[in-house]
């Protein structure tokens, strides 16, 4: 897993050719961007919601997945 550290450098990321899904995960205390690429997976954190919201917002249109993060408990 590569992380950036840049909105700039993620919005770049996930407009490349390869890029094949964005995923965002919601935490308490910050939301994670992670894109698929064909070889590595990259994530962004950004702890500002304002911030995370205005880049959702952003992002190219196509396979956008939300997810909230829950704690599972598995049943046996």
């Amino acid at each position: 897993m590569n992380r950036i550290e840049e909105i700039k450098d993620f919005l770049l990321t996930a407009r490349r050719k390869d890029a094949k899904s964005v995923k965002i995960k919601k935490n308490k205390n910050n939301v994670k961007f992670k894109v698929r690429c064909s070889k590595y997976l990259y994530t962004l954190v950004i702890t500002d919601k304002e911030k995370a919201e205005k880049l959702k917002q952003s992002l190219p249109p196509g396979d956008l997945e939300e997810q909230k993060a829950l704690v599972c408990s598995r049943l046996v």
